[in-house]
């Protein structure tokens, strides 16, 4: 997914980088393993029906012990769910007119609230400057806000409002003080998965959205800026925010 504006980064880049790095990890020694295990298991089941019957066991257990591995709760699934969250939310943000909406996507936040830190999505356009944050929870789990907690399903989602307000400060005391002036940011999250009220769930000041509801969201906010004021804010984003790949791998 390619931004429009000046910028051009993809979303999701570092995180489907980090995935794949982990899942390459001992890949030859799982290989190797679901294969002596498969035969075993084929042998076994050849041995006592027929010889089709071994083969089918050993196919079966191979593609369960692929979907296991890949599936399984850890850090290789949740990059890759974290990428494919990013790169939803990239396609939705790409619906925003260009002519008054430039969109960033996984830019590396300097000074951020956690070492490597990076900004999913950077909308700025003619209704303000939007830190955006793509985020998956359980598939049909409600979210939701009670007692002054934010909820989904039955379990408390936690850091995920605070993070997003210290981000959108980040991106905000940058840009203020590059260009002069108070540039004010406004913090958003991108929900998938989780099921969304139409008009999202704010809590303590963030606003939760579903992916489909985005880009109508930002579109029809009042006009805050001009052509002009958006496309200085925007090159001053693209010199403070570096896409998060050229930190990682470095020419």
């Amino acid at each position: 997914m390619r931004s429009s504006g000046i910028g051009v980064s993809d979303a999701g880049a570092s995180a489907t980088y980090r995935y794949r790095a982990l899942a390459a990890e001992h890949r030859w020694e799982r290989w190797t393993v679901r294969t002596v295990a498969a035969a075993g298991s084929g042998v076994i089941a050849a041995g006592l029906s027929a010889w089709w019957a071994g083969l089918v066991v050993a196919a079966l257990f191979i593609c369960g012990h692929v979907a296991y591995v890949r599936f399984r709760p850890g850090s290789v699934a949740g990059w890759r769910r974290g990428a494919l969250a990013e790169r939803r939310t990239g396609r939705r943000l790409a619906r925003l007119d260009p002519a008054g909406f430039h969109v960033l996507h996984d830019r590396a936040l300097p000074g951020g609230p956690r070492p490597m830190a990076n900004l999913d999505h950077l909308v700025i356009g003619l209704s303000g400057v939007y830190a955006i944050a793509s985020r998956r929870f359980r598939v049909t789990a409600r979210l939701r806000v009670e007692e002054r907690r934010l909820w989904v399903g039955s379990k408390p989602v936690v850091g995920v409002t605070r993070l997003a307000v210290r981000t959108a400060d980040v991106v905000a005391d940058l840009l203020s003080e590059e260009l002069g002036q108070d540039v004010r940011v406004t913090p958003l999250v991108v929900v998938h998965g989780a099921r969304v009220p139409r008009d999202g769930v704010e809590h303590r000041g963030v606003l939760f959205c579903s992916a489909k509801a985005i880009p109508r969201r930002i579109a029809r906010e009042p006009v805050v800026y001009t052509s002009a004021q958006v496309a200085a804010i925007a090159a001053a984003a693209e010199r403070l925010l570096p896409p998060m790949m050229e930190i990682i791998l470095p020419e």
